[in-house]
């Protein structure tokens, strides 16, 4: 049988040099909530420092004013959530980095999309844990942020497997196993992975007992491998049951930016039950495990702003662009959070009860200027998918 084609292996020319920073260990920051919530998980779940926590919640006046809303807005900010580079991976990354340092594995691999934010966390986060970035990746539809995301990862991971199409993924995942190498599912959707947005939900929650907002009744959020949704479900079920933020569980909405059945409530709901089983696990706790019955209601999936499919702009999300970029100051981007800002615009002007909030994923921080050198190794179909127009 003749064996895919996985085109190249493409490594950068300067060596990995891991970047030991002086808070090597988890810090009282991200696992937080988790520890103070659940303090069974000490000793038992050891993430790796990389975001600056809790990030922001702003109320979005100047948003409700355009849209004549009646209905508060708020912002969640996780598109700070580093300097180095943001967004709702980085919480994700945290708890996967310190598996991957538990394991004594010194290679990581990232798995996605050409621009994928999971893999240009990876590459730019990877050593501040003492790890070697890897990447494998498949071609997806152009565009600006796909296009500025493939070349950081291409510059700054150690190896990357550039494929030709997605469905070589899973063989490709098999084969940087054996090298050996930590290889993380797409997106960091694992139980595990969605732990940093269990934190998420209780770092609300806290936000909300603190007096910094009130409590949503609804909140919307694009989905697209699925593990930020199915992490915060768990967490606002949890932290409503234990008195903390909420009185009653709010409305989820997760925006599809990536087709059925990748964003199907089924595989939501499959992960977030998952999780809490892992939960319940390390805590020795059976109360903590929730069932998909128990956490389908407050889940709602919104595909009517996916438009032609994953990373093609819609009309709908360039204009939420530009009235974030005109009101708020938040960056968004065609392939993820416009589509999700797109649905947060329509649900604002129907006026729902109660306030809405907009948990912002994509990140803010500026990307290193990359070389046209440091990407002199890539391969043709690489290199020829990096010289197409973008479109948006």
């Amino acid at each position: 049988m003749k064996r895919p084609d996985f085109s190249v292996r493409c490594s950068v020319a300067r060596p990995f040099r891991p970047v030991r920073p002086h808070l090597h260990s988890a810090p009282p920051h991200m696992p937080l909530p988790l520890f103070q919530t659940f303090p069974a998980l000490k000793g038992r779940l050891d993430p790796v420092a990389l975001g600056q926590f809790p990030t922001r919640v702003e109320r979005a006046l100047e948003l409700e004013r355009a849209l004549d809303s009646a209905t508060p807005l708020f912002v969640k900010r996780d598109d700070l959530s580093s300097p180095v580079y943001g967004g709702n991976k980085v919480r994700t990354l945290e708890v996967l980095f310190g598996l991957a340092r538990a394991s004594s594995l010194r290679r990581i691999t990232a798995v996605g999309a050409f621009g994928s934010n999971h893999a240009v966390a990876t590459a730019l986060h990877a050593a501040r844990a003492g790890l070697e970035p890897r990447a494998i990746l498949f071609p997806q539809p152009m565009s600006f942020a796909a296009l500025e995301n493939l070349r950081v990862t291409a510059a700054r991971v150690s190896e990357l497997v550039a494929l030709r199409h997605w469905s070589l993924v899973p063989y490709a995942m098999w084969r940087a196993r054996r090298r050996p190498s930590y290889v993380m599912a797409p997106g960091g959707a694992t139980p595990e992975g969605a732990l940093g947005y269990v934190a998420a939900a209780l770092e609300l929650a806290a936000q909300i007992d603190g007096g910094e907002l009130e409590a949503p009744r609804q909140i919307r959020i694009g989905v697209g491998s699925t593990c930020t949704t199915a992490g915060l479900l768990v967490g606002f079920e949890l932290a409503t049951r234990l008195g903390l933020g909420f009185s009653r569980v709010p409305e989820l909405v997760a925006v599809r930016v990536t087709p059925w059945p990748v964003t199907s409530r089924f595989r939501i709901l499959s992960l977030a039950a998952r999780t809490s089983a892992l939960l319940a696990r390390l805590c020795e706790d059976p109360k903590l495990r929730l069932r998909e019955p128990e956490l389908a209601p407050r889940l709602v999936v919104d595909g009517e702003e996916l438009g032609a499919g994953y990373g093609k702009p819609t009309p709908r999300g360039r204009e939420a662009i530009e009235l974030f970029r005109a009101t708020s100051g938040v960056t968004l981007d065609t392939t993820y959070s416009a589509k999700a800002a797109a649905s947060f615009v329509r649900a604002a002007q129907a006026g729902p009860p109660g306030p809405l909030l907009f948990w912002s994923t994509k990140s803010s921080a500026p990307l290193p200027e990359i070389e046209t050198r440091e990407l002199e190794h890539l391969p043709p179909h690489v290199k020829r998918w990096l010289s197409s127009p973008p479109s948006g």
